[in-house]
Protein backbone atom coordinates (compact mmCIF):
# COMPACT_ATOMS: atom_id res chain seq x y z
CA UNK A 1 0.00 0.00 0.00
CA UNK A 2 1.25 3.12 -1.56
CA UNK A 3 2.05 5.82 1.79
CA UNK A 4 1.16 9.01 -0.09
CA UNK A 5 -1.74 10.24 -1.28
CA UNK A 6 -2.40 9.13 -5.24
CA UNK A 7 -3.84 13.26 -5.54
CA UNK A 8 0.00 14.35 -5.40
CA UNK A 9 0.19 12.25 -8.51
CA UNK A 10 -2.36 14.47 -10.73
CA UNK A 11 -0.51 17.65 -9.43
CA UNK A 12 2.45 19.63 -10.09
CA UNK A 13 4.75 21.62 -8.20
CA UNK A 14 4.44 25.55 -8.84
CA UNK A 15 6.87 27.00 -11.90
CA UNK A 16 6.77 30.74 -10.30
CA UNK A 17 7.27 29.41 -7.01
CA UNK A 18 10.32 27.45 -8.05
CA UNK A 19 11.81 30.17 -10.70
CA UNK A 20 11.63 32.43 -7.38
CA UNK A 21 13.65 29.78 -5.30
CA UNK A 22 15.93 29.36 -8.33
CA UNK A 23 16.86 32.82 -8.46
CA UNK A 24 17.40 33.31 -4.88
CA UNK A 25 19.76 30.00 -4.85
CA UNK A 26 22.06 31.32 -7.70
CA UNK A 27 21.81 34.97 -5.86
CA UNK A 28 23.36 33.17 -2.96
CA UNK A 29 25.47 31.78 -4.50
CA UNK A 30 26.77 35.06 -5.90
CA UNK A 31 25.49 35.17 -9.18
CA UNK A 32 24.45 38.34 -10.57
CA UNK A 33 20.79 37.38 -10.81
CA UNK A 34 17.43 39.45 -12.02
CA UNK A 35 14.58 37.86 -10.37
CA UNK A 36 11.37 38.54 -12.64
CA UNK A 37 9.41 35.64 -11.95
CA UNK A 38 7.57 36.67 -8.29
CA UNK A 39 4.30 38.04 -8.39
CA UNK A 40 4.07 40.59 -5.71
CA UNK A 41 4.39 43.97 -5.69
CA UNK A 42 7.59 45.77 -4.28
CA UNK A 43 5.95 48.39 -2.73
CA UNK A 44 5.81 48.65 1.16
CA UNK A 45 1.92 48.21 2.89
CA UNK A 46 0.41 51.72 3.06
CA UNK A 47 1.45 53.28 7.02
CA UNK A 48 -2.05 53.26 7.63
CA UNK A 49 -2.95 49.77 7.33
CA UNK A 50 0.40 48.85 8.88
CA UNK A 51 -0.88 51.29 11.92
CA UNK A 52 -4.46 49.50 12.16
CA UNK A 53 -2.50 45.99 12.69
CA UNK A 54 -0.32 47.68 15.65
CA UNK A 55 -3.41 49.60 17.29
CA UNK A 56 -5.31 45.97 17.14
CA UNK A 57 -2.09 44.29 18.61
CA UNK A 58 -2.41 46.93 21.52
CA UNK A 59 -5.80 46.09 21.78
CA UNK A 60 -5.47 42.55 22.29
CA UNK A 61 -7.25 41.50 19.34
CA UNK A 62 -4.67 38.62 19.35
CA UNK A 63 -7.51 35.64 19.81
CA UNK A 64 -8.77 33.22 17.59
CA UNK A 65 -11.88 34.70 15.12
CA UNK A 66 -14.76 33.31 13.29
CA UNK A 67 -14.38 31.00 11.13
CA UNK A 68 -15.42 33.10 8.15
CA UNK A 69 -13.28 36.21 9.27
CA UNK A 70 -14.18 39.19 12.20
CA UNK A 71 -17.63 41.08 11.23
CA UNK A 72 -16.02 44.22 10.62
CA UNK A 73 -13.97 42.75 8.07
CA UNK A 74 -17.15 41.61 6.25
CA UNK A 75 -19.19 44.27 6.22
CA UNK A 76 -16.21 46.30 5.00
CA UNK A 77 -15.95 44.01 2.09
CA UNK A 78 -19.90 43.71 1.64
CA UNK A 79 -19.46 47.95 1.31
CA UNK A 80 -16.74 47.07 -1.05
CA UNK A 81 -18.81 45.00 -3.64
CA UNK A 82 -21.18 47.50 -3.10
CA UNK A 83 -19.40 50.91 -3.94
CA UNK A 84 -16.58 49.89 -6.36
CA UNK A 85 -18.88 46.45 -8.31
CA UNK A 86 -22.13 47.60 -7.73
CA UNK A 87 -23.05 44.27 -5.84
CA UNK A 88 -25.11 43.24 -3.21
CA UNK A 89 -23.92 41.05 -0.52
CA UNK A 90 -25.31 40.70 2.64
CA UNK A 91 -21.70 40.44 5.09
CA UNK A 92 -23.04 37.05 5.89
CA UNK A 93 -22.67 36.09 1.94
CA UNK A 94 -19.07 37.17 2.38
CA UNK A 95 -16.02 34.96 3.57
CA UNK A 96 -12.39 35.81 4.79
CA UNK A 97 -9.43 32.95 4.20
CA UNK A 98 -5.58 33.19 4.36
CA UNK A 99 -4.97 34.42 1.31
CA UNK A 100 -7.14 33.96 -2.17
CA UNK A 101 -6.06 30.52 -2.73
CA UNK A 102 -7.75 29.31 -0.35
CA UNK A 103 -11.30 30.45 -1.24
CA UNK A 104 -10.42 29.00 -4.49
CA UNK A 105 -9.12 25.57 -2.62
CA UNK A 106 -12.44 26.02 -0.29
CA UNK A 107 -14.95 26.35 -2.71
CA UNK A 108 -13.76 23.46 -5.28
CA UNK A 109 -13.15 20.86 -2.41
CA UNK A 110 -16.86 22.38 -1.20
CA UNK A 111 -18.38 21.67 -5.07
CA UNK A 112 -16.42 19.19 -6.67
CA UNK A 113 -17.29 15.58 -6.92
CA UNK A 114 -14.62 13.05 -9.32
CA UNK A 115 -15.47 13.60 -13.05
CA UNK A 116 -16.92 17.21 -12.38
CA UNK A 117 -15.14 19.95 -15.38
CA UNK A 118 -13.70 23.03 -14.83
CA UNK A 119 -13.28 24.88 -17.25
CA UNK A 120 -9.89 27.35 -17.14
CA UNK A 121 -8.99 29.67 -20.05
CA UNK A 122 -5.37 29.00 -20.73
CA UNK A 123 -2.95 30.87 -20.28
CA UNK A 124 -3.98 30.63 -16.50
CA UNK A 125 -2.74 30.91 -13.14
CA UNK A 126 -0.47 28.06 -12.28
CA UNK A 127 -2.89 26.85 -9.80
CA UNK A 128 -5.82 26.49 -10.99
CA UNK A 129 -5.60 23.69 -12.44
CA UNK A 130 -4.02 21.90 -9.73
CA UNK A 131 -6.28 22.97 -7.21
CA UNK A 132 -9.57 21.58 -9.42
CA UNK A 133 -7.43 17.88 -9.59
CA UNK A 134 -6.37 18.21 -5.90
CA UNK A 135 -10.05 18.14 -5.41
CA UNK A 136 -11.09 15.40 -7.45
CA UNK A 137 -12.25 17.40 -10.19
CA UNK A 138 -10.94 17.71 -14.06
CA UNK A 139 -9.52 21.04 -15.41
CA UNK A 140 -10.29 21.61 -18.95
CA UNK A 141 -8.13 24.12 -20.80
CA UNK A 142 -10.09 26.79 -23.29
CA UNK A 143 -7.00 27.70 -25.22
CA UNK A 144 -6.47 31.79 -25.94
CA UNK A 145 -4.28 33.40 -29.05
CA UNK A 146 -2.20 36.29 -28.86
CA UNK A 147 -4.04 37.23 -31.86
CA UNK A 148 -7.38 37.95 -29.48
CA UNK A 149 -5.35 39.20 -26.91
CA UNK A 150 -5.23 36.39 -24.40
CA UNK A 151 -8.79 36.26 -23.47
CA UNK A 152 -11.08 33.67 -23.91
CA UNK A 153 -14.61 34.06 -26.74
CA UNK A 154 -17.39 33.09 -26.24
CA UNK A 155 -17.12 30.37 -29.39
CA UNK A 156 -14.12 28.74 -27.04
CA UNK A 157 -16.56 29.05 -23.80
CA UNK A 158 -19.04 26.96 -25.84
CA UNK A 159 -16.59 24.37 -27.34
CA UNK A 160 -15.05 23.58 -23.89
CA UNK A 161 -18.48 23.19 -21.89
CA UNK A 162 -19.96 19.42 -21.20
CA UNK A 163 -22.76 17.88 -19.71
CA UNK A 164 -19.82 17.79 -16.92
CA UNK A 165 -18.73 21.19 -16.65
CA UNK A 166 -19.79 22.65 -12.81
CA UNK A 167 -17.51 26.11 -13.21
CA UNK A 168 -15.82 28.38 -15.17
CA UNK A 169 -12.68 29.77 -13.27
CA UNK A 170 -12.41 33.97 -14.80
CA UNK A 171 -9.41 36.13 -13.94
CA UNK A 172 -9.40 39.52 -15.29
CA UNK A 173 -6.53 40.94 -15.34
CA UNK A 174 -5.14 37.92 -15.79
CA UNK A 175 -2.15 36.11 -14.05
CA UNK A 176 -0.22 35.74 -16.27
CA UNK A 177 -1.16 37.49 -19.32
CA UNK A 178 -2.39 41.24 -17.93
CA UNK A 179 -5.15 40.58 -20.40
CA UNK A 180 -8.67 42.49 -19.10
CA UNK A 181 -12.25 41.56 -20.34
CA UNK A 182 -14.60 44.80 -21.35
CA UNK A 183 -17.89 44.98 -20.65
CA UNK A 184 -18.66 43.67 -23.76
CA UNK A 185 -16.32 41.09 -23.95
CA UNK A 186 -18.02 39.60 -20.41
CA UNK A 187 -21.45 40.02 -21.61
CA UNK A 188 -20.64 37.45 -24.41
CA UNK A 189 -19.40 35.38 -22.44
CA UNK A 190 -22.14 35.50 -19.74
CA UNK A 191 -24.89 34.97 -22.64
CA UNK A 192 -23.12 31.79 -23.06
CA UNK A 193 -23.23 30.42 -19.42
CA UNK A 194 -27.07 32.02 -19.61
CA UNK A 195 -27.74 28.80 -21.86
CA UNK A 196 -26.14 26.28 -18.89
CA UNK A 197 -27.35 26.95 -16.13
CA UNK A 198 -25.35 24.44 -14.29
CA UNK A 199 -22.35 26.33 -14.82
CA UNK A 200 -21.32 28.25 -11.77
CA UNK A 201 -18.67 31.27 -12.22
CA UNK A 202 -15.67 31.74 -10.57
CA UNK A 203 -14.28 35.28 -11.41
CA UNK A 204 -10.61 36.25 -9.78
CA UNK A 205 -10.36 39.51 -9.27
CA UNK A 206 -7.81 39.97 -7.42
CA UNK A 207 -6.03 42.18 -10.05
CA UNK A 208 -9.03 44.87 -10.24
CA UNK A 209 -7.13 47.97 -9.26
CA UNK A 210 -4.46 47.42 -11.23
CA UNK A 211 -5.71 48.29 -15.12
CA UNK A 212 -4.35 50.82 -17.38
CA UNK A 213 -4.86 54.01 -19.39
CA UNK A 214 -8.72 54.59 -20.33
CA UNK A 215 -9.79 50.95 -19.08
CA UNK A 216 -12.56 50.49 -16.93
CA UNK A 217 -12.73 47.28 -14.79
CA UNK A 218 -15.98 44.98 -14.31
CA UNK A 219 -16.85 41.71 -12.75
CA UNK A 220 -19.00 39.74 -14.68
CA UNK A 221 -22.25 39.28 -12.01
CA UNK A 222 -22.33 43.07 -12.62
CA UNK A 223 -22.78 42.87 -16.01
CA UNK A 224 -25.16 40.75 -16.05
CA UNK A 225 -27.29 40.17 -12.98
CA UNK A 226 -28.98 36.82 -14.03
CA UNK A 227 -25.32 35.52 -13.28
CA UNK A 228 -25.74 36.76 -9.38
CA UNK A 229 -27.00 32.94 -7.91
CA UNK A 230 -24.40 31.47 -9.46
CA UNK A 231 -21.27 33.47 -9.21
CA UNK A 232 -18.51 33.72 -6.58
CA UNK A 233 -16.60 36.76 -6.70
CA UNK A 234 -13.43 36.60 -5.45
CA UNK A 235 -10.81 39.56 -4.44
CA UNK A 236 -8.43 40.49 -1.63
CA UNK A 237 -5.74 42.94 -0.44
CA UNK A 238 -2.44 41.38 -1.68
CA UNK A 239 -2.08 42.77 -4.89
CA UNK A 240 -3.96 46.66 -5.01
CA UNK A 241 -2.40 46.97 -1.02
CA UNK A 242 0.87 45.74 -1.13
CA UNK A 243 -0.33 43.29 1.41
CA UNK A 244 1.31 39.77 -0.22
CA UNK A 245 2.58 38.78 3.08
CA UNK A 246 -0.33 39.25 5.41
CA UNK A 247 -2.73 36.16 3.40
CA UNK A 248 -6.07 37.56 3.38
CA UNK A 249 -7.78 37.20 0.46
CA UNK A 250 -12.02 36.84 0.38
CA UNK A 251 -15.32 36.23 -1.79
CA UNK A 252 -18.42 36.64 -1.38
CA UNK A 253 -21.42 34.35 -3.04
CA UNK A 254 -24.87 32.47 -2.51
CA UNK A 255 -25.06 32.04 1.10
CA UNK A 256 -25.33 27.73 0.94
CA UNK A 257 -22.13 27.91 -1.01
CA UNK A 258 -20.50 30.30 1.46
CA UNK A 259 -21.85 28.52 4.37
CA UNK A 260 -19.96 25.04 2.86
CA UNK A 261 -16.58 26.30 2.47
CA UNK A 262 -17.15 27.77 6.46
CA UNK A 263 -17.44 24.11 7.21
CA UNK A 264 -14.59 23.14 5.09
CA UNK A 265 -11.78 26.02 6.63
CA UNK A 266 -13.85 25.31 9.95
CA UNK A 267 -11.77 21.62 9.48
CA UNK A 268 -8.96 22.99 7.84
CA UNK A 269 -7.31 26.24 9.19
CA UNK A 270 -10.14 28.13 10.96
CA UNK A 271 -10.32 32.25 11.04
CA UNK A 272 -7.42 33.83 9.05
CA UNK A 273 -4.85 36.05 11.19
CA UNK A 274 -6.78 38.38 13.39
CA UNK A 275 -4.27 40.90 13.28
CA UNK A 276 -3.90 40.68 9.73
CA UNK A 277 -8.18 40.88 9.63
CA UNK A 278 -7.85 44.23 11.13
CA UNK A 279 -4.87 45.55 9.02
CA UNK A 280 -7.06 44.43 5.99
CA UNK A 281 -10.55 46.48 7.53
CA UNK A 282 -8.33 49.45 7.08
CA UNK A 283 -7.30 48.84 3.79
CA UNK A 284 -10.72 48.41 2.62
CA UNK A 285 -12.17 51.39 4.61
CA UNK A 286 -9.20 53.56 4.68
CA UNK A 287 -7.84 56.28 2.08
CA UNK A 288 -7.25 54.87 -0.96
CA UNK A 289 -4.91 57.68 -3.27
CA UNK A 290 -1.74 55.16 -2.92
CA UNK A 291 -3.73 52.90 -5.33
CA UNK A 292 -3.81 55.47 -8.22
CA UNK A 293 -0.27 56.39 -7.26
CA UNK A 294 1.26 53.00 -7.42
CA UNK A 295 -0.68 52.50 -10.14
CA UNK A 296 0.79 55.06 -13.00
CA UNK A 297 3.99 53.30 -11.58
CA UNK A 298 3.31 50.02 -12.77
CA UNK A 299 1.75 51.92 -16.24
CA UNK A 300 5.30 53.48 -16.25
CA UNK A 301 7.31 49.91 -16.12
CA UNK A 302 4.71 48.35 -18.07
CA UNK A 303 5.31 50.86 -21.25
CA UNK A 304 9.04 50.13 -20.64
CA UNK A 305 9.11 46.64 -20.89
CA UNK A 306 6.86 46.05 -23.83
CA UNK A 307 8.94 48.84 -25.82
CA UNK A 308 12.51 46.86 -24.76
CA UNK A 309 10.93 43.49 -25.24
CA UNK A 310 9.39 44.31 -28.61
CA UNK A 311 13.02 45.56 -29.70
CA UNK A 312 14.50 42.41 -28.90
CA UNK A 313 15.18 39.89 -32.27
CA UNK A 314 12.13 37.04 -32.19
CA UNK A 315 9.74 38.60 -29.29
CA UNK A 316 6.73 39.82 -29.84
CA UNK A 317 5.05 40.95 -26.66
CA UNK A 318 1.79 42.51 -26.79
CA UNK A 319 0.04 45.36 -24.41
CA UNK A 320 -1.51 44.38 -21.51
CA UNK A 321 -4.67 45.93 -20.26
CA UNK A 322 -3.77 45.19 -16.68
CA UNK A 323 -2.09 43.31 -13.63
CA UNK A 324 1.81 43.51 -13.17
CA UNK A 325 2.89 40.91 -16.33
CA UNK A 326 3.53 40.98 -19.77
CA UNK A 327 3.18 37.59 -21.71
CA UNK A 328 5.65 37.99 -24.82
CA UNK A 329 5.97 34.94 -27.56
CA UNK A 330 9.24 33.65 -28.70
CA UNK A 331 8.13 31.16 -31.11
CA UNK A 332 9.87 32.96 -33.57
CA UNK A 333 13.37 31.82 -31.07
CA UNK A 334 12.57 28.09 -31.71
CA UNK A 335 15.20 26.10 -32.92
CA UNK A 336 17.93 28.72 -32.79
CA UNK A 337 21.24 27.48 -31.07
CA UNK A 338 21.97 29.49 -28.02
CA UNK A 339 25.31 30.56 -27.06
CA UNK A 340 25.81 27.08 -24.72
CA UNK A 341 25.67 24.89 -28.36
CA UNK A 342 22.01 24.07 -26.93
CA UNK A 343 19.15 23.92 -29.24
CA UNK A 344 16.35 25.84 -28.29
CA UNK A 345 12.96 23.65 -28.71
CA UNK A 346 10.47 24.96 -26.18
CA UNK A 347 9.65 27.81 -24.44
CA UNK A 348 11.17 25.86 -21.55
CA UNK A 349 14.72 25.70 -22.83
CA UNK A 350 14.34 29.34 -23.88
CA UNK A 351 13.80 30.83 -20.03
CA UNK A 352 16.89 28.17 -19.09
CA UNK A 353 19.24 29.10 -21.88
CA UNK A 354 17.95 32.87 -20.68
CA UNK A 355 19.04 32.30 -17.05
CA UNK A 356 22.02 30.70 -17.41
CA UNK A 357 23.74 33.21 -19.70
CA UNK A 358 22.30 36.38 -18.70
CA UNK A 359 21.06 36.06 -15.41
CA UNK A 360 17.56 36.80 -15.95
CA UNK A 361 14.85 34.42 -14.35
CA UNK A 362 11.78 34.51 -15.95
CA UNK A 363 8.54 31.98 -15.94
CA UNK A 364 8.54 29.58 -19.21
CA UNK A 365 4.44 30.09 -20.77
CA UNK A 366 3.85 25.92 -21.38
CA UNK A 367 3.72 26.28 -16.93
CA UNK A 368 0.60 28.61 -17.39
CA UNK A 369 -1.06 26.12 -20.03
CA UNK A 370 -0.31 28.22 -23.42
CA UNK A 371 3.59 28.54 -24.89
CA UNK A 372 5.63 29.21 -26.76
CA UNK A 373 5.87 32.26 -24.41
CA UNK A 374 7.12 33.48 -20.91
CA UNK A 375 6.15 35.84 -17.99
CA UNK A 376 7.51 38.76 -16.74
CA UNK A 377 6.64 40.31 -13.54
CA UNK A 378 7.65 43.92 -13.84
CA UNK A 379 6.46 44.55 -10.06
CA UNK A 380 10.34 45.24 -9.79
CA UNK A 381 11.99 49.08 -9.85
CA UNK A 382 12.79 50.19 -13.46
CA UNK A 383 16.09 50.30 -13.35
CA UNK A 384 16.46 46.51 -12.17
CA UNK A 385 13.61 46.15 -15.52
CA UNK A 386 16.41 48.52 -17.77
CA UNK A 387 18.87 46.14 -17.20
CA UNK A 388 16.72 42.67 -17.79
CA UNK A 389 15.52 43.89 -20.65
CA UNK A 390 18.74 45.19 -22.40
CA UNK A 391 20.35 41.61 -21.41
CA UNK A 392 17.20 39.47 -22.58
CA UNK A 393 17.95 41.84 -26.15
CA UNK A 394 21.61 40.84 -26.32
CA UNK A 395 20.50 36.99 -25.41
CA UNK A 396 17.67 36.71 -28.19
CA UNK A 397 20.80 38.91 -30.59
CA UNK A 398 22.94 35.81 -29.91
CA UNK A 399 21.14 33.02 -30.83
CA UNK A 400 22.09 31.48 -34.08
Amino acid sequence: MAFLADALSRVKPSATIAVSQKARELKSQGRDVIGLGAGEPDFDTPDNVKKAAIEAINRGETKYTPVSGIQPLREAIAAKFKRENNLDYDWKQTIVATGGKQVLFNAMMATLNAGDEVVIPSPYWVSYPEMVSICGGTPVAAETSIENGFKLTAEALEKAITPKTKWLIMNSPSNPSGAAYTAEELKALADVLLAHPNVWVLTDDMYEHLTYGDFRFHTIAEVEPKLYERTLTMNGVSKAYAMTGWRIGYAAGPLELIKAMDMIQGQQTSGACSIAQWAAVEALNGPQDFVARNKAIFQGRRDLVVSMLNQARGIKCPVPEGAFYVYPSCAELIGKSAPSGRTIETDEDFVSELLEAEGVAVVHGSAFGLGPNFRISYATSEALLEEACNRIQRFTASLK
